[in-house]
């Protein structure tokens, strides 16, 4: 009776030791710098042996359910660009495309198609959208289709020496992977045996012969190990191989093999993934050491991003200096998978850098419309040429929905990416919360259970993340919770009690307990506002709250242009649509932009006021109406901080700068909601120390009718004499004239004068981009003068002779002529182009 009794009591106390009888669990709580990889995930595909173990494993499609503002972004992505691209981009018709052709042949077969698929056929699954989902499969089904006896698939596209172009199938390979996780059809792990194996036999000598696919092999690699994973074929490791050897070598030998910005921001990581089968630190390494230095020439801007414009560039440094959208969505996922291959948050606090102050101004609010190119320090967005002040030629600053093949089909799979790395699954079976989203996940934890953990935040714009368990059962999991590396004091609770542990730098908050139904964590980051300063980039500062950068807020007016053509740049649209549906926009300044600010030398900090606003309705919060935070600062106009020579504004000087214009009060936004914006600031100083800022030089109207036998399409012939002397031959912030794609020719360069003046003397400053490109200085020229319309060669006075040095005016002097008219006459070098900087005559 007495035994009974107590079995009694013991039950009864089991129950009353439940939360919901309040007497709490006592949890473990520790902070990690990252999960321990000395165990295996149950659960879920991670790296089989050799590979080195997974710190994060990725879950499966449909696993994240996002919500808040970013299903509101993928939501506006369907019914926006995203979603209509199949409709409207020539590139995805189904009529001839070669996706959907058994031999691979048809007029429309590269990157396009599944470059849009890879976000396309993400954003199906994640919203369970049945007409997405139905138009995902044909272009799957297309592709499994298209496999040929020798394992090959997809468009038969060949390079200039016939060597097979596998770029685009690197691509599709994705967006196949993501159907099989969704579907569980076993067709994809077929092909893609057939398809490793195929390229096993291929010779070196023709494997990636490419400049795209040559850069980019990472991304073939990353899918031989996603297949090896699955299968456990070691003949697969062979071909991994073959891939790293015959992709560029990324391994930061003083220099990075290639400066195009979207190939930087996706083939950095490729001696990381690499690293799983070698396991040489070195090779992990790698990856950092790319991110640092391009950091350290070209990244000295807030945003996470760097000054790539297309192709960084020596000297181009400035936060003027802008990224491709395509650029923004590759870093972010290569910051995703390095994430899971190292569990270090560094790549987790960078991809929110990117997603949440430098990805969402680059595309229109309704997500219908887009910019090729967006700069952390940006006054106009319009379709006037600002080249050379940046790397493109063409109207590439534009809000429009052609901006170029590239971007228009790639900014896809930003977001829907960004959705399904939220969450992932640890070595322990646990689970990590790795980036913040309100959303919800199904997973399967400790024994096999399966839970739903629901996420409620507005984060980045709140600092409180509360998560609620649910599950059938008691059990007993590690939760995972990233602490960034901007918060210096976590704190977390658990059913609302306090827990007592330090929680501070870049690392995890580590919650080993046994979880019951409705059990919830609530994580404070408190947000602080802090100031960096850019000390390689002229001193110039940005301010931060939490994980947002903020940026002056510059009034914008919109201005609609409606597409009248059927092609914008490279771009095409299908026949029969309806253009004025689609159109562009420019975005031009309503208020100043030209502010330096008055900080608290003591502590810069503290010159900030922070204000806070009512979450929007419509869980939009990145346009400058709807952001939820703004700040006030005082700052100062420095009135010879303009728009230069090339539409752009000026690059920064040296901070302090004197001004002594009124102190003003302006308002600052979150960077991201600021489709123009100021977000590397000059600071004013005061007394000795101050600078005066110099006015950007103006270029003048041309002194000559200037001509030439050829000229490019980025360049001008005016250049030549608009009276704007360059710093040195290789200055590609000076407007030029070159002969390119001209080489090895006899060129001539031509001044027609208003009438008939003596001359005496020219000087010419050679372009050379030595190291860039492929122009050089001439391999000899001459002067040639018009008389009664026939051309005369010049007599050159003693000692004087065609000079062709680098870096300076080189003056040839000669027996003064009366004409109308003066020629340069050149020999371009064998398998070289060449240019004029500017070309003077006295």
């Amino acid at each position: 009776m007495i035994h009974r009794l107590l079995l009694a009591l013991l039950a009864v106390l089991a129950v009353l030791s439940t939360p919901q009888f309040g007497v709490a669990e006592t949890p473990s709580v520790t902070f990690v710098t990252r999960p321990s990889i000395d165990q295996i995930n149950q659960h879920y595909v991670s790296n089989r042996v050799p590979l080195v173990p997974s710190s994060l494993i990725g879950l499966p499609v449909g696993s994240v359910e996002p919500d808040g503002w970013l299903r509101v972004y993928l939501e506006k992505q369907r019914d926006g660009l995203t979603g209509n691209l199949g409709r409207i981009s020539a590139w995805l018709q189904k009529d001839d495309n070669a996706w959907l052709s058994k031999d691979g042949k048809g007029k429309w077969g590269w990157e396009e198609l599944p470059y849009w698929l890879k976000g396309y056929g993400e954003i199906a699954y994640r919203l369970d959208d049945p007409e997405m989902i139905a138009e995902t499969k044909i272009w799957i089904e297309g592709a499994l289709n298209s496999q040929r006896p020798n394992g090959d698939f997809g468009p038969d596209h060949r390079m200039n020496d016939g060597s097979r172009d596998y770029w685009a199938n690197m691509i599709m390979l994705y967006c196949l992977q993501s159907y099989y996780e969704y579907a569980h059809d076993e067709r994809v792990l077929d092909l893609m045996a057939k398809y490793f194996h195929y390229q096993g036999s291929v010779a070196d000598e023709a494997m990636l012969t490419g400049y795209w696919q040559h850069m980019r092999g990472g991304d073939n690699l990353y899918s031989i190990y996603w297949l090896y994973n699955r299968t456990g074929d070691k003949s697969l490791l062979e071909v991994a191989e073959k891939m790293h050897r015959n992709t560029a070598d990324w391994r930061m030998n003083d220099t990075l093999p290639n400066w195009h910005n979207v190939n930087v921001a996706q083939a950095f990581g490729e001696p990381a993934t690499y690293y799983l089968q070698t396991h040489d630190p070195q090779d992990l390494q790698a990856a950092y050491n790319n991110f640092h230095e391009i950091r350290r020439r070209y990244g000295q801007v807030p945003g996470g991003m760097f000054g790539g414009d297309e192709n960084c560039r020596e000297g181009f440094d400035d936060p003027r200096q802008c990224v491709e959208t395509c650029g923004m969505v590759e870093q972010m996922l290569s910051d995703e998978l390095l994430t899971q291959i190292t569990g270090d948050t560094f790549w987790a606090d960078n991809c929110e850098d990117v997603a949440f102050n430098t990805y969402p101004a680059a595309v229109m609010p309704d997500f219908r419309s887009l910019r090729y190119l967006t700069g952390p320090n940006m006054v106009i967005s319009d379709q006037q040429n600002h080249h050379p002040g940046i790397d493109n030629g063409g109207p590439f600053m534009m809000m429009n929905p052609f901006s170029s093949r590239c971007c228009q089909h790639n900014h896809s799979h930003g977001w829907p990416y960004y959705a399904r790395n939220l969450w992932a699954a640890t070595p322990d079976n646990g689970v990590c919360a790795s980036m913040y989203c309100e959303s919800k996940v199904n997973v399967k934890v400790g024994d096999g259970t399966e839970v739903t953990l629901s996420e409620q935040t507005h984060y980045p714009f709140d600092e409180q993340i509360q998560i609620t368990v649910n599950t059938p059962k008691r059990v007993t999991f590690p939760l995972y919770m990233r602490i960034p590396a901007w918060c210096n004091d976590a704190q977390l609770s658990i059913n609302g009690e306090r827990i007592n542990a330090k929680l501070s730098g870049a690392g995890y908050a580590k919650i080993d307990r046994t979880w019951n139904d409705g059990d919830k964590v609530t994580l404070r980051l408190p947000m602080q506002i802090r100031v960096r300063n850019w000390k390689q980039n002229h001193d110039s500062v940005s301010v931060d709250f939490g994980p947002l950068t903020f940026s002056l807020r510059i009034d914008e007016q919109y201005v609609k242009f409606e597409s009248t053509s059927t092609a914008i740049g490279d771009s095409k649209w299908q026949d029969g649509v309806d253009t004025a549906a689609w159109p562009s926009w420019e975005i031009h300044p309503q208020s100043p932009w030209n502010y330096g600010l008055v900080l608290n030398a003591d502590d810069p900090k503290r010159s900030f006021e922070l204000l806070r606003g009512e979450w929007p309705a419509d869980d939009f919060p990145f346009t400058l109406d709807s952001v939820p935070w703004s700040m006030r600062v005082k700052a100062k106009r420095i009135p010879q901080w303009t728009v230069d020579r090339h539409g752009l504004c000026a690059e920064l000087q040296d901070s302090p700068v004197s001004s002594h214009q009124p102190i003003e009060t302006v308002t600052l936004v979150p960077m991201g909601a600021a489709r123009l914006r100021i977000s590397a600031f000059p600071v004013i100083g005061e007394g000795e120390r101050a600078h005066k800022w110099t006015a950007p030089a103006i270029p003048q109207p041309p002194l000559y009718d200037a001509s030439a036998s050829h000229v490019h399409g980025s360049d001008s012939a005016d250049a030549m004499c608009d009276s704007l002397e360059p710093k040195r031959s290789g200055d590609q912030a000076t407007e030029r004239m070159t002969w390119w794609d001209h080489r090895g020719s006899e060129e001539w360069a031509q001044y027609d004068f208003a009438g008939p003046r003596e001359v005496s003397e020219a000087s010419v400053y050679w372009f050379d981009d030595t190291g860039k490109g492929e122009c050089r200085v001439p391999a000899s020229w001459k002067l040639l003068y018009r008389d009664s319309g026939e051309w005369k060669s010049v007599q050159l006075m003693d000692r004087s002779k065609y000079g062709t040095q680098q870096d300076q005016f080189n003056v040839v002097a000669f027996k003064p002529v009366t004409t109308d008219a003066l020629r340069l006459v050149v020999k371009l070098r064998d398998g070289f182009s060449g240019g004029v900087l500017e070309w003077k005559v006295r």
